[in-house]
């Protein structure tokens, strides 16, 4: 190779003139030249697969992949399913679930507050339960009354505190237990298990429904006259709702409480009553009127505003007064057994001034019965305590009689007992007078209610079972009302005595409440009897607001 074919392919290296192929530096200067040919010769052959390689990654045609086959696995054989029952028309999309056992672990801690819980899912149900302006402590509607008890709050209405999380919130609020709550629902499986087929709770034959033993003992019709039945299926039913179980919201006592409205329903009679004294008449028609606030159920409506207006038919007058001859619901006073008379019945009223007190809370027309009632509460406090203005409400009692007539004014009271000795004649129902002052609007601080509640601490105070329940039901729920100190001393006694004397885990008897008490007649009629009047009582956290308190 010459010089001249040298310059002309590599015209770069001709600074310098070209030495001989000999030289020894000339070598040097070839063996360079091809190195560097040979790397631009990789380079650029590296570049142009990378170029190549890039086009066909992107345009390579789509390509079918033959189907892969697949081995078939046969499905597991399915377990062979039992026919299901058949389901009514009731029960098509009931959720209800029933408690895991009949016989829960006994509850020891009586003192540990039910959790209050902040989840959404149990906060209060935006359907109000009962008329909401019910609970104020101020006249109203067109009726005059005077409602002091109260709703959960906001649109809960009136019975809104009953389920989810208000419920809650007043256990542990008001000083309920676990302990107190496992007795409640213990005793609503007592019900549950006594039921008759029909939907009543029959108070003498109830034994038979259960079907475990030993078996409870029959019970009795101290009172020829009336038909208890409907009483105590009355009671049964105000249990399972004071709890906030009704008959159309998914719950594990769904049925139950639609079988027992439906016997109510079924025996009443042309003229709204339900039984046959206004003491039954009373209690049945404010399971009725409840039940209906609570759901708003259609069905139960025309019945409920019925069984309304036979108690005003019933209601006695107040023939004291100059011209007051029969001038219809607007001279109202108390009620009798039967009636109208001018025996007016402590005890038959307070439960009719209950029932009223449910109505209004449906929305049912109560007329001016609680007018009528205002009164009788008042002239009878005032016949039987003739010191009544000068009664000191810090220290001073006042009492309330078994009747009043409404002509003479005339009472019918036991003898006063001694300072601390216990009350123990039937004919004392200072405990009535109690809860009627919380219903027709007296507060804490009131004369009236706070001389009431210094005579039942002194002479009527818990403190062994068994006990009046009666009177336990109606103190327990005037001193929840009154609230302050007499409230967590009588709520500390009551509570623990009512879960620790429960019958547990014997058959039959298991959630019940014995009731051999000889101060109360009413004892007489049985088991069924005593267990509503202890499950109300342990109920009364919820069933009510507490707004009869000092504010």
């Amino acid at each position: 190779m010459t010089a001249a074919t040298i310059d002309e392919r590599a015209p770069e290296f001709d600074e310098e003139p070209v030495e001989d192929a000999d030289d020894e530096g000339g070598q040097r200067r070839r063996g360079a030249g091809w190195a560097g040919w040979a790397i631009s010769f990789c380079f650029h052959t590296l570049l142009i697969a990378l170029m190549a390689s890039i086009y066909f990654l992107v345009t390579v045609p789509e390509v079918d992949v033959p189907p892969v086959r697949v081995a078939t696995i046969e499905p597991p054989p399915k377990k062979e399913e039992k026919p299901k029952e058949e389901r009514t028309l009731q029960t098509e999309i009931q959720l209800e679930v029933e408690a895991e056992s009949d016989h829960p672990n006994p509850i020891s801690q009586l003192d540990l507050p039910v959790e209050i819980s902040e989840r959404e899912e149990e906060s209060d149900s935006p359907v109000a339960k009962g008329r909401e302006e019910a609970v104020a402590d101020a006249e109203t509607g067109g009726s005059g009354a005077f409602m002091a008890i109260g709703a959960g709050g906001g649109s809960a209405g009136m019975f809104g505190a009953r389920s989810g999380g208000g419920k809650k919130r007043a256990v542990g609020r008001f000083g309920g237990s676990k302990g107190s709550e496992s007795a409640v629902d213990a005793s609503l499986r007592w019900f549950k298990k006594h039921q008759s087929p029909n939907g009543m709770w029959d108070f003498a034959a109830y034994p038979a429904n259960c079907t475990e033993d030993p078996k409870c003992e029959p019970g009795v019709n101290s009172w020829a006259d009336r038909t208890a039945t409907v009483g105590i299926t009355g009671y049964a039913v105000l249990c399972f709702l004071g709890a906030g179980y009704d008959h159309q919201t998914p719950n594990k006592y769904k049925q139950t409480v639609k079988k027992g409205l439906d016997y109510l329903l079924s025996i009443q009679k042309p003229d709204g009553v339900l039984g046959t004294s206004n003491y039954e008449n009373a209690v049945a028609t404010m399971a009725l009127a409840e039940a209906y606030a609570m759901t708003g159920d259609p069905a139960l409506k025309a019945p409920a505003q019925h069984a309304t207006d036979s108690i005003l038919a019933r209601q006695n007058r107040d023939l004291a007064n100059a011209g007051a001859k029969d001038a219809g619901y607007g001279n109202g006073f108390g009620w009798d057994y039967f009636g109208p008379t001018a025996r007016n019945d402590s005890s038959v009223t307070g439960w009719n001034v209950m029932a009223l007190k449910s109505c209004l809370a449906a929305q049912l027309s109560i007329g001016t019965g609680m007018e009528g009632a205002k009164v009788w509460l008042e002239q009878t406090w005032k016949a039987t305590n003739p010191e009544w203005a000068k009664l000191d409400p810090y220290t001073g009692q006042s009492r309330f009689p078994y009747t009043i007539d409404s002509v003479t004014r005339a009472i019918q009271i036991a003898a006063a007992p001694a300072p601390g000795a216990r009350a123990l004649d039937s004919w004392d129902l200072t405990c009535v007078g109690a809860v009627c002052a919380v219903f027709l609007g007296h507060h804490a601080g009131d004369t009236m209610l706070e001389t009431f509640a210094n005579d039942i601490m002194d002479h009527e105070f818990p403190k062994a079972y068994p006990c009046n329940t009666y009177k336990l039901y109606y103190n327990t729920l005037s001193m929840f009302q009154i609230g302050g100190e007499r409230w967590k001393k009588w709520n500390a006694t009551a509570r623990d005595l009512l879960v620790q004397s429960q019958r547990k885990g014997n058959g039959c008897f298991d959630g019940s409440w014995d009731f051999n008490e000889k101060q109360f007649p009413g004892a007489i009629v049985g088991r069924t009897l005593s267990t509503a009047y202890c499950c109300l009582s342990l109920e009364v956290y919820y069933r009510y607001a507490q707004v009869a308190a000092k504010k």
